[in-house]
Formats: C-alpha cells, sequence, structure tokens
C-alpha cells in the first residue's frame, strides 16, 4: 500500500512545547480497557507520537511531560493514553487536539500501573496494591492478603477473579483479594489479557494461555526464551516472544483462541521488536528500524515511520488512534 503523506524525519529533533496548562484532575478509566504494557525504560526526548489516520501522519504530542524518575508504566483504554512516572499518572484523551495531558498525583511511588474493569490500579514494588474505582477521586488500598511481593499486573477476569502476576508466577483471588491461590509456578508473569474467556500471557518460559478462568495454564508458545508482549486483536490475539534458535523475536497471531500461532513477521526479524496492535484494518509493529505497518494481516509490512538512534516505539491503541511512546534501548 502507498503512503500518501509522512512526517519528515526532522519532525523527531524539535521538540514540540506544550502552551497548555496541565489540569490537577482526577482521571477516569473506562471500563472497556484494551491495552497494558509496564516498559521500565528511559525516556528519550520527544516522547509521544499519535496518528489518528491509521498510520499516515504523526504528531509529537510530548509537551511538558517529563520522567523526573525515567521510566514509565503504559497503558491505553477507550479513554486515551495513561502514563506513570513514580508517583504521576499523565492522561491524553484523543479527542484532545492539541498535546493537553491531565496530570494526577498520587499518595505512593509507584511501578506498575494498569486498567480494571471495577477501575484503575497502581502497585509499588514490593508489591503494595491500590485502586481508584471508577467515578471516585481517591485511591484505596487493596489486596493487602497478598503475601507475594513482586506484582508485575493486575488484571479482573471477565468471571469476575482477580489474577496477579508476579515474579513466583500467578496468583488467583475469587473473592475480591481477601484468599489467593497460587495458579502458575513457572516464573515471572508480566502481562495478561483476554478475549471471549480465553486469557494468554507473557512469562519467563513464552506465552501461556487457560481456557477455565486462570484455573490452569498451559504453554502456547515455548521456544527456548521469554514472552515480550501479548495483545488482543480484532477475532484472536498477537503476542512477541524471543526464540534462542533464531536469536530473535517472533511475532504471532492466532485466530482460534490461541490455540494455534502463525508467524507474521517476515523481514522483521530483530531481537528488539517492542510491540504488535490493530487499528481499524492496519496491524502496526514497534521495531528497531520504525513503525511499520500491514493491511494483510502480517503478510507484508511497510516502513511508515522511521526510528532515530536506535530507540523503538512502544505502541498502544485507543478507538482509532495509535499512540507510539519512544523509549531508549526499546521494550
Amino acid at each position: 500500500m502507498k503512503i500518501t503523506a509522512l512526517l519528515p524525519f526532522l519532525l523527531f529533533q524539535q521538540p514540540l512545547a506544550c502552551n497548555e496548562a496541565l489540569d490537577q484532575e482526577p482521571l477516569s478509566v473506562s471500563q472497556d480497557s484494551t491495552q497494558t504494557m509496564l516498559v521500565p525504560h528511559t525516556i528519550s526526548s520527544n516522547v509521544v507520537f499519535r496518528s489518528a489516520d491509521g498510520g499516515q501522519t504523526w504528531e509529537n504530542i510530548t509537551g511538558d511531560i517529563q520522567g523526573d524518575k525515567g521510566t514509565f508504566s503504559c497503558f491505553a483504554d477507550n479513554s486515551g493514553l495513561y502514563l506513570l512516572d513514580g508517583n504521576t499518572v499523565w492522561h491524553n484523551d484523543p479527542r484532545d487536539k492539541a498535546a493537553h495531558w491531565a496530570k494526577e498525583m498520587l499518595p505512593d511511588q509507584n511501578s506498575g500501573l494498569v486498567p480494571g474493569k471495577s477501575g484503575m490500579f497502581a502497585f509499588t514494588a514490593n508489591g503494595q496494591v491500590s485502586q481508584r474505582t471508577l467515578g471516585m477521586p481517591l485511591w484505596t488500598p487493596v489486596f493487602k492478603t497478598f503475601e507475594n511481593k513482586a506484582v508485575h499486573t493486575v488484571h479482573e477476569t471477565d468471571s469476575g477473579a482477580v489474577l496477579i502476576g508476579s515474579d513466583a508466577g500467578i496468583f488467583k483471588s475469587d473473592d475480591r483479594g481477601n484468599t489467593w491461590k497460587q495458579v502458575n509456578s513457572g516464573g515471572w508473569v508480566r502481562e495478561i489479557v483476554e478475549a471471549n474467556g480465553i486469557l494468554i500471557a507473557t512469562s519467563m518460559g513464552g506465552i501461556l494461555r487457560s481456557s477455565d478462568g486462570g484455573e490452569r495454564w498451559d504453554y502456547v508458545i515455548q521456544e527456548g526464551g521469554v514472552g515480550i508482549n501479548v495483545e488482543c486483536i480484532q477475532g484472536g490475539f498477537a503476542a512477541i516472544a524471543y526464540n534462542t534458535t533464531l536469536e530473535s523475536r517472533r511475532i504471532r497471531t492466532s485466530y482460534d483462541g490461541g490455540v494455534t500461532w502463525q508467524t507474521i513477521d517476515d523481514g522483521l526479524f530483530s531481537l528488539s521488536i517492542s510491540s504488535l496492535v490493530q487499528a481499524g484494518d492496519y496491524l502496526f509493529c514497534g521495531h528497531p528500524k520504525g513503525i511499520f505497518r500491514s493491511s494483510d494481516r502480517g503478510r507484508t509490512w511497510e516502513l511508515i515511520f522511521p526510528a532515530k538512534d536506535n530507540r523503538v516505539f512502544n505502541l498502544f491503541v485507543s478507538g482509532g488512534v495509535v499512540y507510539a511512546v519512544n523509549m531508549d534501548g526499546g521494550c
């Protein structure tokens, strides 16, 4: 597919100043959350771009967000992109035409921020989890009985259970966090997504799948390396995992509930592929060379937005808007 418009490469070199004041207002998260990615890497200048036209043009919306701690945890849902930096949450609404960011201060320094069906979760490096319920301004400590201290993600399942991905595997609670049981012990688990009752997770051993609400987990991609990223796409799932034989990260999609997976990374082999998302009919891939786009489910790819200084874009989608967060050192 021919690209009709691309931003010039010089865009990476010109910071975009934000002339609008940042709002000190509570942030809200829609119940239909779509994407989460924990990205503990140093933020470069010109950190955030977005495209509302399928990747033809990209707008630098970085504005005045500056990471004092140098790390971000990111996710996007239907209400926009959220960036966590220590105890500060930044939110960009895709409906805003300008580089406008709402700002909220959390009571503690946090290492992760994820969406939930009942509100937003934040957690610290030692596993303390807080939640701000939808429509409420205050953060409340939750899951106080959870004893494993290395939390990487929190997921509320469609059936009402709570899953925590940790350094020790996956823990499940069926009573809103009063009691917990370990349902997977295969090493760290950092991302969990769900569609049509099927759960897919990244783990130290590859990509995991559960079809019974998280009670049992089996490897569906296991090639000697770790699971990097999982996403829900139209009609299925996308996953990135490291293949030790090829010494490369491989991209796969599944359209049968995560039972079988097909590689879609012809020409994209790299150690630093960060993410794969879908917006409309397009798949987008964050790659060391820049952002690639496919209109045929990954059979062919074209570079639509070049990278700079080997920084890899981590990609997120809110509605039809694609966000690109530029990270030093990749994903």
